[in-house]
């Protein structure tokens, strides 16, 4: 690949890891409600300016009206309810453990699809990989102390809503063009969060931490984000782009460390390794010797923590 897809490669891993950590700093202060309103509107007004470029602004009313119901199922199964539990597990544990249990969402989209979607398959090597991923999400929600069980599940939970929000868009949107999904998604997502947002709106104005976090979370950290996504999997493909999943938790993991002081024993690592270990053989990634089983419709081993990571299933097939 070209230094250019690396470099856009590297730059969405860093993004995406950092997501977490301001995620961390944003909820000291403000209720997860508020978080996904302020962070999902500013996104929503960021590709609502690019859409007139990079669609049309007749095609986007077209398509809004034509895929109305598909696109408000999978913007609240697919966003509003991830990003909403992910900001409330991140109230009580760390942003480094955050970042590695959701990179189990390819995990669960295999399993979901062989459960629900019965046109898929998964078999041989790829059901090891789906239980060694598991034997790492179990490892870690073990290892928390009673106060941050909840915490973990939570994160579990949006791990979860992803696999089903992802196989549904990979059923029913992938016709529709990335970009204006992503602003259905992050326009209704706005929109269900707004009353729970000014219900729970602070008393104080929130400090500039607060409100920077945000904006990074908004702008960069999923309107941007997701140029450059989409840029990478047209310009290097889905297979290519779906290593962000790999960089993500690491990255997050440093950020943590670095910028807000979190501390990660063995069993942290012992999980990484079983989850991303769990990752490469359950999408098939890691071939071994077994035969190939037929992908996913659209499950490709990518997560966000970024927010809606998962879109790759909209541009596929």
């Amino acid at each position: 690949m070209s230094r250019r897809h690396l470099a856009m490669l590297l730059a969405l891993a860093a993004i995406w890891g950092a997501s977490f950590m301001f995620i961390k700093v944003a909820v000291r202060e403000l209720s997860p409600a508020m978080l996904i309103a302020g962070r999902l509107g500013l996104a929503a007004l960021t590709l609502a300016l690019l859409l007139p470029f990079a669609v049309g602004v007749g095609e986007t009313a077209r398509e809004l009206r034509e895929n109305a119901g598909w696109l408000v199922v999978v913007a609240l199964v697919n966003t509003a309810a991830p990003f909403w539990l992910l900001s409330w597990g991140e109230t009580r544990i760390d942003s480094g453990l955050a970042s590695i249990i959701q990179a189990t969402v390819p995990i669960f989209n295999a399993v979901i699809a062989f459960v629900a979607f019965r046109e898929v398959r998964v078999t041989g090597v790829r059901l090891v990989g789906v239980a060694v991923g598991f034997v790492g999400v179990a490892l870690l929600v073990g290892a928390q102390p009673e106060g941050k069980v909840l915490g973990a599940l939570a994160v579990v939970g949006m791990a979860f809503c992803y696999g089903i929000g992802g196989l549904l868009a990979g059923r029913h949107l992938t016709a529709v063009p990335p970009i204006v999904v992503a602003f259905a998604a992050t326009a209704i997502s706005t929109l269900a969060a707004l009353p729970a947002a000014v219900v729970q709106a602070p008393s104080d104005v929130p400090s500039w931490k607060a409100i920077a976090s945000v904006v990074a979370l908004g702008v960069p950290g999923t309107a941007i984000a997701y140029l450059l996504f989409f840029g990478l999997i047209t310009g290097a493909g889905a297979a290519y782009a779906s290593l962000v999943t790999y960089l993500i938790p690491p990255l997050a993991l440093a950020y943590g460390a670095i910028f807000l002081g979190e501390r990660f024993g063995a069993t942290a690592f012992g999980g990484l390794a079983l989850i991303l270990g769990g990752v490469a053989l359950g999408t098939g990634a890691v071939a071994l010797r077994a035969p190939a089983a037929r992908s996913l419709p659209g499950g490709n081993p990518v997560s966000p923590g970024s927010p809606l990571a998962r879109l790759t299933r909209f541009s596929r097939k």
